[in-house]
Formats: structure tokens, sequence, C-alpha cells
């Protein structure tokens, strides 16, 4: 049973999504929370495996929300809405840890299935859309770190990665599937998963589009 923390501040909008979840056999709604305060103590006390999370809400915003969730460390990962597919608000909720995001206006199967991804350990974002939606607005987004490593072999976070993770990692900057990696590179699609696997324990990256992410801020990957 996948639970989950809904968090927005219209309260129309949370009982929309409560009675889309609670018809779902295998999800359940932990609680509701109308800000970001009351998004992260709920998520201490309730521990959820998902927050549903609202970006502009008074008080402390959603981008606030995530990064202080995440900083404590629980098991709770967050799901990011936002209004458009191109909002820059998004990619600062995703550089403050959630594992993805989708528009308000998604499907109801949309938002089920990306739930289920995320409480699952994957991305809800397609690379494709990832690489694009990040070279949209690379330039606006500061690091991690507040700098950028002009040599990718310097940067720390890459320090124990083989050459072959290296490349791999670089491949999912680009915007590259699994099975694209496996097709290019000559590799069974279950090594891959290993490769991949292997790049997000050793880099701390929590799901791929943190991976991608760092790509990124490591300069493997430009906007194009």
């Amino acid at each position: 049973m996948t639970t989950v923390l809904i968090v927005d501040d219209q309260p129309m909008q949370r009982f929309g999504f409560r009675m889309l979840l609670e018809s779902q056999d295998d999800m359940t709604v932990a609680g509701e929370a109308g800000n970001g305060s009351e998004a992260v103590r709920m998520t201490a006390e309730l521990n959820p495996d998902v927050a549903l999370m609202d970006i502009r809400m008074p008080g402390l915003d959603g981008i606030e929300a995530t990064r202080r969730i995440v900083a404590s460390g629980d098991r709770t990962r967050v799901l990011i809405l936002t209004t458009f597919d191109l909002d820059e608000y998004a990619y600062a909720g995703l550089r403050a840890g959630a594992s993805g995001f989708l528009i308000k206006d998604a499907l109801p199967e949309e938002l089920l299935s990306g739930i289920r991804a995320v409480a699952s350990g994957d991305a809800v974002v397609a690379p494709s859309l990832t690489r694009r939606l990040l070279d949209a607005y690379a330039d606006h987004l500061p690091t991690t770190s507040g700098t950028v490593a002009a040599d990718p072999a310097a940067d720390p976070r890459l320090s124990s990665l083989t050459h072959r993770e290296r490349e791999i990692l670089t491949v999912i900057g680009q915007g590259w599937t699994n099975a694209e990696i496996a097709s290019r590179l000559h590799l069974a699609e279950s090594t891959v998963k290993t490769h991949v696997g292997r790049i997000l324990s050793k880099t701390g990256t929590r799901d791929r589009v943190q991976a991608v992410i760092l790509a990124y801020d490591t300069k493997l990957v430009t906007p194009s």
C-alpha cells in the first residue's frame, strides 16, 4: 500500500486528489497539508511514501518544503505538481530533491502512475523531456554547491565512478533511455540498469532526474 500526503492550499484540489487516490486499491491518503510548513511537519509525523507537492502556497512554498523534507533524510519522496510544464519553479523543486514533476492537468492515470513510479524509486519525468526542460532553464539555475567545476574530472562527486559509469552518466544527461544506452553502447539492458544503480549509489543521487542534474552541474553535459 502506497501512502500519500496531499499538499495543496486549495481545499477543492485536495478533495479531488483524495477522491482519486482512495479509488485505488494500492493507495491510501496519509493526510492533507495546506502549506509547506504543515507538509514538513506532517511528513515527519506520518512518514508517507510520497508527498504530492504543490509549488505556489502561502508562507513556506513547495520548493522550500521539498528541500527540508529531503534534507531530513526521511524515506518520503516528493512529486512536484506545477501549472505549466515549463515552469521554472519545477526545476528549482527538482534541485531541491524532488523525484519528478507533473503538470496539474495531467490525466488521472498519469498522476497515479507517476505516484507509483516515485514510490518505487523511479523518476517521473521522461529522460528526453528532462533534457529539453533542463536545456531551457540551465542558464537560470544555480548549481547545488554554488560553483561549477571547470573540469569534470576534478569534481569529487565523480571521483569514484569508473570510466564506463562516467560514460553512462554523460549519456543519461543527454536524455538517453536505458534501451538506447544498451543499443548504442552494445550492452545488455540489465547491465545498463546495474550501472545506473551504481552511479546513483556512488554519487548520492536519489534517482535519474537528479543524475541528469548532476551531469549538468559537473559539465559532463552542457546545454545545447
